[in-house]
């Protein structure tokens, strides 16, 4: 097998890049990261270079892939390594530039090492996970970084000498719920009249919500929608990542894939949040607010992509990264894993050690949160 470095999804047709083993997840597909260069979300200027890796046979066959960037920093990975690249500058080293598999800004555990179908996947695997540190060897890089990736690429990255990171997110689980009310009746006393006090006040507030398939919305209503969840980065003195445009374009190339709760009142949008969903998942993204309304964040975010999951049958709801507030809502703490390569061996070894102190530390907080999660005690 050989293999092919890509500075654009494009360089790969969609139905190849597709036919591997995507886990169903909307944030692998060739249209959602074409969609992100195709609307400058991405891109040397972002610091966000593709550098995607194909594994393909003598026939040029696609055997597998792997989603990569060249990075030249490190927002938008929700996986914090600032404090490494401050050590390698004191230590007189570039940490700069970086290689990283991930789906930029999407902190949603997904594959990384994709295979296509009736391979040996343990060997492609392998293989893949060789060639990224080839790739970072080749190049003079500093290291290789797999974000928010699954058991099935832990072997092979495990077997390549990648170092193991331990973090935690909150994740709703479907209990085979038959409605809201019923997983309301898996709270205790004063935990559910909480959350339902909270919906009770969005209500009486008069405000109700539209659920809004992403492909058949407007470029008009795009653009409010967007407003809102811009607003909510400059509060926090950032600006979005994406754009309007790559919203309209994504959903309209995954139909199906894009959700949006719209919250109206007195028939005006007040605020929306974004959503992804897959067969089996609903992943929650961005969200924002004409004004400060008291419970709406919670309703609008939570509550309705709840009720949404319940009414679809979907299993999971991974509302993003952080978020203690979510544990009263009914989100439990989840592990969440990312894997690093460092070509340095000295900070290779501090790494190691780091990274084991850390991972003691996550598994002592989540074992702490699982005592305030609001279900009844068995």
């Amino acid at each position: 097998m050989s293999t092919r470095i890509l500075s654009s999804i494009t360089e790969v047709p969609a139905a190849q890049w597709n036919a591997l083993d995507l886990g169903g997840s909307p944030f692998l597909r060739h249209e959602f990261l074409a969609a992100l260069e195709q609307e400058d979300c991405v891109g040397e200027s972002k610091g966000w270079a593709a550098n995607h890796l194909l594994l393909e046979d003598e026939r040029g066959a696609l055997q597998g892939a792997v989603p990569l960037y060249l990075k030249s920093h490190s927002w938008g990975e929700f996986v914090f390594d600032f404090s490494w690249a401050k050590a390698y500058a004191e230590a007189g080293l570039e940490y700069y530039p970086k290689l990283l598999s991930m789906t930029p800004f999407t902190p949603a555990p997904d594959a990384r090492l994709l295979v296509a179908p009736h391979v040996d996947a343990t060997a492609v695997r392998r293989k893949l996970a060789a060639a990224m540190i080839e790739q970072t060897r080749r190049n003079s890089l500093s290291s290789a970084h797999v974000l928010f990736t699954t058991e099935r690429d832990r072997q092979a990255l495990t077997d390549n000498q990648f170092l193991w990171r331990k973090d935690c997110q909150f994740h709703w689980r479907n209990r085979d719920y038959t409605s809201f009310d019923d997983f309301m009746a898996s709270f205790r006393s004063e935990k559910r009249k909480k959350a339902l006090r909270e919906r009770r006040r969005v209500q009486e507030g008069g405000v109700s919500f539209l659920t809004l398939a992403g492909e058949e919305i407007s470029a008009e209503l795009w653009k409010v929608i967007f407003a809102f969840s811009a607003g909510t980065f400059e509060l926090h003195g950032h600006e979005h990542y994406l754009t309007a445009g790559f919203l309209q374009r994504v959903a309209t190339a995954l139909p199906g894939a894009v959700m949006v709760k719209l919250a109206v009142l007195r028939r005006e949008p007040i605020a929306a949040a974004i959503f992804f969903r897959s067969s089996d998942t609903l992943y929650g993204r961005y969200w924002g607010a004409a004004a400060n309304f008291h419970s709406l964040h919670f309703e609008t975010c939570y509550y309705q992509g709840i009720d949404y999951c319940i009414e679809q049958g979907l299993q999971r709801f991974e509302p993003g990264t952080q978020g203690e507030h979510k544990v009263a809502r009914g989100f439990e703490p989840t592990a969440t894993w990312s894997a690093h390569w460092l070509a340095d061996r000295r900070f290779h070894r501090a790494v190691e050690t780091y990274l084991a102190q850390e991972r003691d530390a996550v598994d002592q907080y989540m074992a702490s949160v699982e005592e305030h999660v609001p279900f009844k005690r068995t």
